[in-house]
């Protein structure tokens, strides 16, 4: 059986990733690779929506990195993507010019209407999944989806997420109440004009995206359970992400840092992270969510994989 290496290189809003897959001729693949460095593409962006030059720099030295890797494996394809931080940029053009002169590939900004599909794609490849609305939180915007009978129904993206949402309303440190609300308030009028929302009254929600794999890290590690990260198809009940959320609400900056299983890079924009999905538990009604460690990237293995086939 022959096989083929795909590079996938995700420059997201606050981490840039790479994954390595050995690929099959019948189409199965394993992961041989799998790297991330916090780069925060979307720090300090601001309204005015420019992407910084000491992120852009971060950004560029993990890539560098992660070619040092790729470079090793034979027949190899890259896909690069980017997603909210590069799509929003003013000055996006300038930065896919930068990232191709480091390492000579072309990068694809994704939509959010792409973001949302391959999240679509990727979660129902891996889990078995009838009626759920869909949430990846990401640091630059939040991809939302209905799915019905195991099929989408509805998909969208919004331009707000961790990073932003921290930065934007002080959520970094000890948070204020006043500015708990105004962000509650900022994202309950975001979620009020997504109608279809009436149609996913009590439904479980599905996760994906940094923010909430590592709250389902933190309650995986407060049990004591093995394998803290093969959170894939974990449960959690609504009432138990509440108590979380309050907690870190509770907690200034340092002592976020020092919550087991939540990274200390992580715990400035941690409130932020979570508050989506608290907000939307509430809009919602419902009772449990079920983390899936596939999201876009494997969205992304799964169209490669078909074209593949088909052309072959």
């Amino acid at each position: 059986m022959g096989y083929s290496y795909l590079a996938i290189l995700d420059l997201g809003s606050n981490s840039t990733r790479m994954v390595v897959e050995k690929i099959a001729s019948d189409g199965s693949y394993e992961e041989v690779t799998r790297v991330k460095e916090d780069t925060r593409l979307s720090e300090g962006m601001g309204p005015q929506k420019i992407l910084q030059p000491k992120a852009i720099t971060r950004v560029i030295t993990a890539l560098s990195k992660f070619q040092q890797l790729y470079q090793r494996y034979r027949d190899i394809q890259i896909i690069a993507i980017a997603t909210a931080a590069v799509r929003q940029a003013t000055n996006q053009k300038a930065f896919l010019a930068q990232v191709q002169a480091a390492i000579g590939v072309q990068v694809k900004v994704l939509s959010g209407d792409d973001e949302a599909y391959y999240d679509y794609l990727g979660a129902t490849q891996a889990l078995n999944l009838k009626n759920a609305i869909l949430l990846d939180t990401g640091g630059a915007s939040v991809e939302l989806g209905l799915i019905r009978e195991g099929h989408k129904e509805e998909l969208i993206s919004v331009p707000f997420g961790a990073v932003n949402l921290s930065e934007q309303f002080n959520l970094k440190d000890q948070v204020k109440s006043a500015d708990l609300f105004r962000c509650a308030r900022f994202i309950q009028k975001q979620y009020n004009d997504i109608a279809w929302f009436q149609s996913g009254r009590n439904l479980p929600i599905v996760l994906l995206g940094g923010a909430n794999r590592t709250l389902a890290r933190v309650d995986r590690t407060s049990q004591a359970m093995t394998r803290i990260q093969d959170f894939h198809g974990y449960r959690m009940t609504s009432e138990r992400v509440l108590n979380w959320f309050e907690r870190v609400l509770a907690n200034n900056f340092q002592e976020r840092q020092a919550i087991d299983g939540l990274e200390a890079s992580r715990a400035d924009i941690i409130v932020g992270g979570w508050l989506p999905l608290v907000m939307l538990i509430n809009l919602l009604d419902s009772e449990r969510v079920t983390f899936s460690e596939s999201g876009v990237r494997e969205g992304l293995i799964t169209e490669f994989i078909q074209k593949t086939k088909v052309r072959s």
